[in-house]
């Protein structure tokens, strides 16, 4: 699962967004796309799953050595889980018409004041520069 493009209809995006493990695997294709988990703050390639935490964990020594999916990307500092965050994009990808705060605040079960922040974050990481480049996951 590399893309939105395998999830076709609404039914099977909310199956395969409500198993967390599947949205961290998604999250990590799209950030480490060979695979490879690297430390966000020293770069090293040999980390650690933290299986029941559900992040991992740098074998340096240094502050903020456990690190999550969310770390470095536009999900991170926000409360709300990867299955909210993935669903508003493939809503934001999907919905022809656009899709407003207070529909995505109705369907995922956020406030509308939540959903307006996901949409500007997630707005702006799709946002085209003048090369035609796509934004990407990783926070400006």
């Amino acid at each position: 699962m590399n893309d939105f493009a395998n999830i076709r209809t609404l039914q099977q995006a909310i199956i395969e967004f409500s198993n967390p493990d599947k949205c961290i695997e998604y999250v990590v294709s799209m950030r480490w796309p060979d695979g490879v988990v690297i430390c966000p703050i020293c770069g090293r390639n040999d980390v650690t799953w933290l299986l029941t935490q559900r992040k991992w964990q740098c074998k340096s020594k240094h502050a903020k050595r456990q690190f999550s999916a969310k770390v470095g990307t536009i999900f991170e500092d926000s409360p709300l889980g990867l299955d909210k965050w993935l669903m508003t994009a493939w809503m934001i990808v999907n919905c022809k018409n656009g899709v407003s705060s207070y529909e995505i605040s109705r369907n995922i079960g956020v406030t509308q004041k939540s959903a307006w922040f996901m949409l500007q974050r997630l707005r702006l990481a799709m946002k085209s520069d003048d090369s035609g480049m796509r934004g990407d996951l990783v926070a400006p």
